[in-house]
């Protein structure tokens, strides 16, 4: 199991409640957002405007608004893609899940599974 889910759960909780807060994108995902939508206007700040789960594979969730000039165009990321303000009430928290995260999905991923050896 990737996340601790009860930790997980607080966490999303504390981030639901200092909603819209803000990000900014790492410049691999605004990228890979430009690359999808080039007519986008994205810069580099945002706000998170809702948040989900989505279990072990995708973890925390969060729909993103980069202002009026993306209006209608929503862009939904995994926490672990998005930078914060350290002075942010929360930064120590969300970075201390995605440090985890991300360590545990490199552990993850090298992990081969384990075929049955002939004998």
């Amino acid at each position: 199991m990737i996340d601790d889910i009860e930790a997980t759960g607080r966490l999303q909780a504390r981030i639901e409640a200092a909603l819209p807060l803000p990000a900014h994108p790492t410049p691999e995902l605004l990228a890979m957002l430009r690359q999808q939508n080039p007519t986008m206007r994205l810069g580099p700040d945002c706000h998170i405007v809702a948040l989900s789960y989505a279990g072990d594979e995708g973890g925390i969730v969060c729909k993103l608004d980069f202002g009026a000039d993306a209006t209608g165009q929503a862009a939904y990321v995994s926490l672990t893609h998005l930078r914060f303000d350290p002075r942010l009430p929360l930064a120590r928290d969300i970075a201390a899940y995605q440090r985890r995260r991300v360590k545990r999905l490199r552990r993850q991923a090298g992990a081969a599974p384990t075929s049955p050896t002939p004998r």
